[in-house]
């Protein structure tokens, strides 16, 4: 079972004009700890990470980066999760969004698979009424109705976009470009792009896409090079790493997680290249408490991961001349009268 994403209506893709000064927002992905190589549990929802956080938001304050912490429902539910993060809101630099782990968001109706880790893949009543709880505990605990959203391992499903539009959601930042989940059950997104575009069946919808990008000399060969680079007796000889490293292809996302301060630089560069103006930098707030995500297992790991945010963060807001608005702020520039069709 995967997550199908229909066409809902024909998709709108917003394009800035070339010359534009470059866009960054920031998500932060703000859950509980859970093993990632262990069947999920509805009991792991410890969120001890959520002290942690000032370590970025430190960096982000020097930078004048508002974040969106996208929390999920151990995280909303709890004083321990929410406390912190409503001190940041009230200081007025960041935002909350919602972000839905169905496994650990009643009501509790599904069966616990990897498929069902996906809220697109739920049955449609039961995806709207977990998005529901998740809204209305955000809304009593933080003084806030969230109206932006990202699926928990993007799972944005069929039925996902109805949902958000009938509870008041505005943006979605769900929809990873060029990643395709289906062998663990998810939704297929290799061909969808970049690019913010509007969707929903009210067509309302701000769908902000996180950064993602293939690189190099041979990248117009996109999605098949891909397919062919990532099969066991490529990777057993190596073939994708080499192949970045000499500048040929490469599958680069903007994010600290996995990725270098020079691969994000080198992303960043040639999505400008290419007329690209919109970034979204993501990373998951358990990565800030070593040992919690497979990015950042030790002190000196968590170091380099602080060095690499701050370091593009000044990539960005310096070399490159960008800027950093608030999700809010970047539906508010990104109208209708700046998009064309989708090709």
């Amino acid at each position: 079972m995967e997550c199908a994403i229909p066409d809902q209506r024909p998709h709108i893709v917003i394009n800035l004009p070339p010359d534009s000064r470059p866009i960054l927002v920031v998500v932060v992905d703000t859950e509980e700890e859970f093993d990632w190589e262990k069947p999920f549990s509805r009991t792991a929802t410890a969120i001890s990470n959520i002290k942690c956080q000032d370590l970025a938001q430190r960096i982000f304050d020097r930078y004048g980066v508002k974040p969106l912490y996208v929390v999920d429902y151990p995280v909303a539910s709890q004083p321990e999760g929410y406390k912190p993060l409503l001190a940041f809101r009230a200081s007025g630099v960041c935002d909350i969004g919602a972000h839905l782990h169905p496994w650990v968001n009643p009501p509790f109706e599904e069966e616990i698979t990897s498929a069902n880790s996906f809220a697109g893949n739920l049955p449609r009543a039961l995806e709207h009424a977990k998005l529901a709880r998740l809204t209305d505990v955000i809304a009593e605990n933080f003084d806030v109705r969230p109206t932006i959203y990202r699926a928990g391992r993007f799972g944005f499903g069929p039925s996902t976009a109805d949902a958000l539009e009938m509870l008041g959601y505005e943006i979605d930042t769900s929809i990873i470009p060029l990643v395709d989940f289906r062998a663990v059950g998810g939704p297929d997104f290799r061909h969808f792009g970049p690019q913010p575009y509007w969707l929903g069946t009210q067509g309302g919808l701000l769908e902000v896409p996180p950064t993602a990008a293939y690189t190099g000399m041979l990248a117009n060969a996109g999605t098949w090079f891909h397919h062919l680079l990532d099969t066991r007796a490529m990777r057993a000889a190596r073939l994708p790493g080499l192949c970045d490293r000499l500048g040929l292809f490469g599958r680069l996302r903007l994010t600290p997680e996995g990725f270098t301060l020079q691969q994000m630089r080198h992303l960043t560069w040639a999505m400008l290249r290419s007329g690209h103006r919109v970034f979204n930098l993501m990373y998951h707030s358990s990565s800030l408490a070593p040992g919690h995500t497979p990015y950042v297992t030790s002190h000196s790991e968590l170091e380099r991961f602080l060095a690499t945010l701050e370091g593009f963060l000044d990539y960005f807001l310096g070399a490159v001349g960008g800027e950093a608005i608030s999700f809010p702020a970047i539906k508010a520039r990104l109208d209708a009268s700046s998009t064309v069709p989708a090709a």
